[in-house]
């Protein structure tokens, strides 16, 4: 099992959300976070005062799959939230070494 995390752009949560479901992805955590990368947040204008956002809005989301469908989701993740330009985010892959589901007490694959 892996566990995936995705910072996206908030506009790309829906699109993203809908690309997990077609793979199969049955369960998934949103975060509204914020932070920045190489931009550094950036200067906006408002009321002719300028100021400066350093850190900028994003959605972290959060899923943990099984090993055979990781690919087709981050591929998926990463189609989706793609806008081509600064700030679209970054995927992160991590080992999961075991999930357990609180209900029912089942492990592994049967509890995601």
């Amino acid at each position: 099992m892996k566990k995936i995390e995705a910072i996206i752009k908030p506009f790309k949560l829906d699109p993203v959300k809908e690309a997990l479901n077609e793979t199969g992805v049955q369960g998934i955590t949103v975060v509204e976070v914020r932070g920045f990368g190489r931009q550094k947040g950036h200067t906006e204008l408002y009321r002719g005062a300028e100021y400066v956002i350093e850190f900028v809005p994003k959605i972290k989301i959060e899923v943990v799959v099984a090993d055979d469908i990781l690919e087709k989701a981050v591929t998926a993740i990463q189609e989706t939230a793609r806008t081509g330009k600064i700030g679209d985010g970054k995927i992160f892959v991590y080992n999961a070494e075991e999930t357990i589901r609180i209900r029912t007490g089942e492990r592994g694959d049967s509890a995601i």
